[in-house]
């Protein structure tokens, strides 16, 4: 049985609550969850009735579904739902035959377009999904990917609401703060860095460009205020930087660095930023200054030395001093 991605998001969605050991999920909480979910998915008001649950616990129980071992539990008059195996999860299932020939169409997608230019992490998910096909071969590839990543639930619904041109009110608390603040965002673009997601959107009170982490959003909900269009290409906008801040008003600076011998041959094959460009054991990139460049160049410890420029060299010196300060 096909089925449609609504129903996957209802599944999803109901997996989670009956697997909850902590909390007693009734009807009228399942219908609520549900509609939450497709509303932040589709960026729209989203409703689900009573009977569409009722349907999708008969398929989810049912040989053609997940064979859930959910079960009704009475308390009083009402009546909330579980799995009886409390460590059952439909994302454990072997996939099933719908789902690989769905795979397999992606794949031969994948090798039709796979050539074309700015398309080069296309390599990386045909390979994560050929590994996905058969369940029972042994594992010959692993990625690199935080499985206990804080705020990846947030990455859906954050794209929807840029995909549909929402206006978010994001409720958020920065590592530098204890307080809570509500933005309002016209979102445009997410970026990962260094294994964080972060979504660039105008700031309708500040009235300029703001990044934020979602791994630091506690709550999103549509506003209602209009989108803001902008023009500006993201591509341009991270080419004169490391990571994700870009002050708008600094100018792109010559940065010289001298190499260790045993470090240039990892550089020259992982190159630090598109403008890089070696003379003997000397680095020289052309890049806005920004604190991820700094935390980069302290990441290769001893095997990197800065040149030029003077104040870049000056703040490193301050912080290698802080942190020698803590031992």
């Amino acid at each position: 049985m096909a089925v449609n991605k609504n129903a996957q998001i209802r599944y999803k969605v109901l997996d989670k609550c009956f697997s909850n050991p902590y909390k007693n999920f009734y009807i009228d909480d399942l219908i609520n969850h549900c509609s939450i979910a497709l509303t932040e998915h589709y960026g729209k008001e989203a409703t689900v009735s009573r009977r569409q649950i009722f349907i999708d616990i008969d398929f989810m129980r049912s040989d053609a579904g997940f064979e859930a071992p959910i079960i009704p539990i009475k308390d009083g008059r009402r009546v909330f739902y579980k799995y009886e195996d409390a460590s059952f999860s439909i994302l454990k299932k072997p996939l099933t035959n719908d789902e690989l020939e769905s795979i397999d169409n992606t794949l031969e997608i994948i090798s039709r377009i796979k050539g074309i230019s700015g398309l080069s992490n296309l390599e990386s998910l045909e390979t994560k999904l050929l590994g996905t096909k058969d369940s029972n071969r042994n594992h010959i590839i692993s990625f690199e990917e935080n499985e206990f990543l804080v705020g990846i639930e947030n990455l859906t619904p954050v794209f929807n609401f840029i995909k549909n041109k929402q206006v978010i009110l994001i409720t958020y608390k920065s590592f530098k703060s204890n307080e809570v603040h509500e933005y309002v965002i016209s979102p445009y673009y997410l970026k990962q860095h260094n294994s964080r997601w972060f979504l660039f959107g105008w700031n309708h009170d500040f009235q300029n460009i703001q990044n934020l982490a979602l791994d630091r959003i506690i709550n999103l909900e549509i506003g209602n205020q209009s989108f803001i269009e902008t023009d500006i290409d993201f591509e341009e906008y991270f080419e004169d930087i490391i990571g994700v801040t870009n002050f708008e008003e600094n100018q792109v600076t010559e940065v010289s660095i001298e190499l260790s011998e045993n470090i240039i041959p990892y550089i020259i094959s992982k190159p630090i930023h598109g403008s890089q460009k070696m003379k003997g054991n000397i680095l020289t990139i052309h890049v806005k200054l920004n604190y991820e460049l700094e935390t980069l160049i302290l990441s290769y410890g001893e095997n990197m030395k800065v040149l030029e420029p003077i104040n870049l060299k000056n703040r490193l010196i301050e912080r290698l001093k802080s942190t020698l300060n803590q031992y």
